[in-house]
């Protein structure tokens, strides 16, 4: 194997002191606007904005620059009410027979539960893939490493993205997932299901729960103090 290719780091641009706290904190309050939504509005939006959120993901760190990650974005109807079928049934499971009493109470201030008709409602849903291995021209398979890392980290990456084009966007992690790769067609010797993200523009009647952030000294410890 050839030793990599590098080239000298063009695109830093170091700014002021004064200058990177005013960024840093437009983004902190741009970010701390952001919240979870569950009642969407079916506006469209436009296949562009979702284009740049995927490749906004796609800048994400991955480990050994494998970029382990597979991104199907769903605006066709149909395949949105087959996804949202498949996930009703997961979540019936979820909620009526396999979830602990104590996820259920965690849960239960959110208001969340098995109906998920904004799966329909939004106008993208974005199914990501986990790509644990690589397969090469002659059918042999690579192996990937950080996945669950890698992937966590540019689905965080597109989150931001979604919310700073002006959308709202929800998690949704029904369990299992393996009906997205059937639905999707995705390999799954490859691949797996990580999350799926409902992505378009909050509906009319939308509330979120009165919910707080945790604050700096709960979240963070600095050393020295």
């Amino acid at each position: 194997m050839s030793d990599p290719r590098f080239l000298p780091l063009s695109t830093y641009a170091e700014l002021a002191p004064d200058i990177m706290q005013q960024r840093v904190d437009a983004f902190e309050a741009h970010l701390q606007r952001r919240r979870t939504v569950r009642q969407f509005s079916d506006q469209p939006v436009p296949r562009s904005i979702i284009e740049k959120c995927l490749l906004a993901a796609g800048t994400a760190p991955s480990g050994a620059h494998q970029q382990p990650w597979h991104f199907v974005a769903i605006s066709n109807p149909a395949i949105k009410a087959r996804i949202r079928l498949a996930a009703e049934e997961e979540e019936r499971e979820f909620y009526n027979r396999r979830a602990p009493q104590e996820w259920l109470d965690a849960l239960r201030p959110l208001g969340t539960d098995e109906h998920k008709q904004y799966l329909e409602t939004a106008p993208w849903l974005i199914a990501v893939f986990l790509r644990r291995f690589a397969r090469l021209p002659d059918g042999r398979k690579i192996k990937h490493y950080y996945t669950d890392e890698s992937v966590g980290i540019a689905t965080g990456f597109m989150i931001a993205a979604v919310h700073t084009a002006g959308l709202v966007s929800l998690t949704h992690t029904p369990s299992p997932m393996g009906f997205l790769t059937e639905i999707l067609g995705r390999p799954k010797d490859i691949e797996r299901p990580y999350l799926l993200l409902v992505v378009g523009y909050p509906g009319p009647d939308a509330m979120v729960p009165d919910i707080v952030r945790k604050p700096l000294d709960e979240i963070a410890t600095f050393l020295p103090p």
